[in-house]
C-alpha cells in the first residue's frame, strides 16, 4: 500500500493502488466550470496530465495549480486537468480570482470515485477523507507512464519530471 507523509507522520493511502504500466480508470468528475461531467483516466486518444490535490483552499495547492496553469499552457494535445474534492462552486471562484484557464478544475466531492479508484485518499490521520498529493501521466491508450505520490503533503511535487512525462 502507497504512504505519503503528514507533517512528518506516515499516513496510508486507501483505495485501488494505480501505477505505472497500469491501466488508468475512466472516471466521471464533476467540471468545476459548469458542474458538467468530465471523464479522467482511460484510453482519450490524448496524453492526460492528472494533478491530484486536496484542496485548492490551501496555500500549496494553490501554488501548484498556478503553476500547472502556467505550464499547461505550453503543453499540446495534452489534456491537463486537476482533481480536488472542493465544491464546484469554491473552484469555480478560485479560477476565476487566479485566472486559472489552460487546466481542467474538477472535484470528486460526490462520492471519492477517483479517489478510491487510484488509491490517493488518505486513511487514518487528522486529514482522513481527502485526497493526499498526486500526478499521474495517461498515454492515449489509457496507460499510466508517470506517476508522483508526494511524499508530505505539504510540499510541492516534482514539476519539471511531471511535464517531461508528459511531453
Amino acid at each position: 500500500m502507497a504512504t505519503t507523509k503528514f507533517k512528518g507522520t506516515d499516513v496510508e493511502l486507501i483505495g485501488n493502488e494505480v501505477n505505472v504500466g497500469d491501466k488508468a480508470p475512466a472516471i466521471t468528475v464533476v467540471n468545476s466550470d459548469g458542474l458538467g461531467d468530465v471523464t479522467v483516466g482511460g484510453a482519450s486518444g490524448k496524453k492526460q496530465l492528472i494533478i491530484v490535490v486536496p484542496s485548492l483552499d490551501t496555500g500549496v495547492c494553490a501554488t501548484e495549480t498556478r503553476n500547472f496553469n502556467r505550464e499547461a499552457s505550453s503543453l499540446t494535445g495534452v489534456e491537463a486537468t486537476i482533481v480536488s474534492l472542493d465544491l464546484p462552486f469554491a473552484s469555480g471562484r478560485f479560477c476565476s480570482a487566479e485566472g486559472i484557464n489552460d487546466l481542467t478544475v474538477t472535484s470528486d466531492f460526490r462520492n471519492k470515485d477517483f479517489a478510491n479508484a487510484y488509491g490517493v485518499l488518505l486513511g487514518s490521520s487528522v486529514l482522513a477523507g481527502v485526497t493526499c498529493r498526486a500526478i499521474f501521466v495517461v498515454n492515449e491508450e489509457g496507460v499510466v507512464t508517470y506517476k508522483e505520490i508526494v511524499p508530505e503533503i505539504t510540499e510541492e511535487p516534482n514539476y519539471d519530471a511531471a511535464i517531461a512525462a508528459v511531453k
